[in-house]
């Protein structure tokens, strides 16, 4: 049992938690788009490369483990490759390189054109996404942001962006996890065949 001071910050946590999340009904249209730009590219048999830092990382991962594995009910796997989950190549690109080539050196050796790049970033302010950005631009790739706050200086560089205007980072990283999830689902209506 939560001592009585513990309950009123819990309870704001809360509250501020379903606020944020509350703000994506005015995102329908676009979060349709984006599930719309995930369906078209893996219809035509390209791939998903994700990217983000930190606990955007983790949001990357999961998008592409999801899409290889499943989300809720069985279907043929799709490829999605995490840029963030060879800590190998990483370090190498990062030592060789630097840290802001991580993703765009892999998007280099990686990407096609057609393919997709997500990038989960709670800023948009994050030197090695514009470069990701850039080089998917190269690559002929769509891009598609999930962003925090006002977006920061990657709003603008995508085909399709979702920006939660929150200025809270853990109240983003849950919003971006709602809007993962609705995007999964999108993408599980498109390829589950019905039994």
């Amino acid at each position: 049992m939560c001592p009585e001071s513990s309950m009123a910050w819990i309870d704001r946590c809360i509250t501020d938690s379903l606020e944020c999340i509350g703000t994506l009904r005015r995102q329908c249209a676009r979060i349709a788009e984006a599930v719309g730009l995930l369906v078209g590219t893996l219809d035509a048999g390209n791939k998903v490369l994700t990217a983000g830092n930190g606990g955007s990382a983790a949001e990357a991962m999961h998008l592409a483990e999801e899409l290889v594995g499943r989300f809720r009910k069985n279907r043929r796997s799709l490829p999605g490759v995490a840029l963030t989950a060879d800590g190998t190549a990483l370090t190498c690109i990062g030592n060789d390189f630097g840290f802001d080539e991580v993703f765009s050196r892999q998007i280099e050796g990686l990407g096609a054109e057609g393919d997709l790049l997500v990038l989960f970033s709670t800023s948009g302010r994050a030197a090695n996404l514009m470069r990701a950005v850039e080089a998917a631009r190269e690559h002929r790739m769509s891009i598609l942001l999930i962003l925090g706050r006002d977006g920061g200086p990657l709003a603008g560089k995508g085909d399709c962006e979702l920006v939660v205007a929150c200025d809270q980072t853990e109240r983003i990283q849950e919003t971006h996890q709602v809007l993962l999830h609705i995007l999964l689902e999108g993408v599980e209506q498109h390829f589950v065949v019905p039994s």
